[in-house]
């Protein structure tokens, strides 16, 4: 019986798991069974955390801004500051106002105080 030679699909298939995978320590990098359970888990972890990243950095941008403009005046809050941002329309999201309360605190002064009047 000749030798039956086997096609190089299975062998591109495990490379190009072989390379996402390069980066993984010991037995998560070699075994090839190991290397696809490690795959679908990184991809798992990565879809998930994309949902969690934008949460998250929400959160950090509402929590700075709440403690810049709870400085200077005890009973103005976040919730009043963009609650007049959006009466008056003024369309400044909470990334740009997180910046302007981290780089320029006067400034985030200055616009709640025009909100006001």
């Amino acid at each position: 019986m000749t030798r039956v030679k086997r096609g190089y699909i299975a062998r591109r298939r495990r490379t190009k798991i072989r390379l996402f995978a390069s980066s993984f320590r010991g037995a998560h990098s070699r075994l090839t069974r190991t290397i696809t359970q490690q795959k679908m888990r990184a991809l798992v972890s990565a879809y998930r955390d994309r949902g969690r990243q934008k949460r998250d950095f929400r959160r950090l941008w509402i929590t700075r801004i709440n403690a810049v403009t709870r400085e200077n005046e005890v009973s103005y809050s976040y919730i009043r500051l963009i609650h007049n941002l959006y009466k008056r329309q003024l369309l400044l999201n909470r990334k740009i106002l997180a910046q302007i309360a981290i780089l320029n605190k006067n400034c985030l002064h200055i616009i709640s105080k025009k909100i006001i009047k």
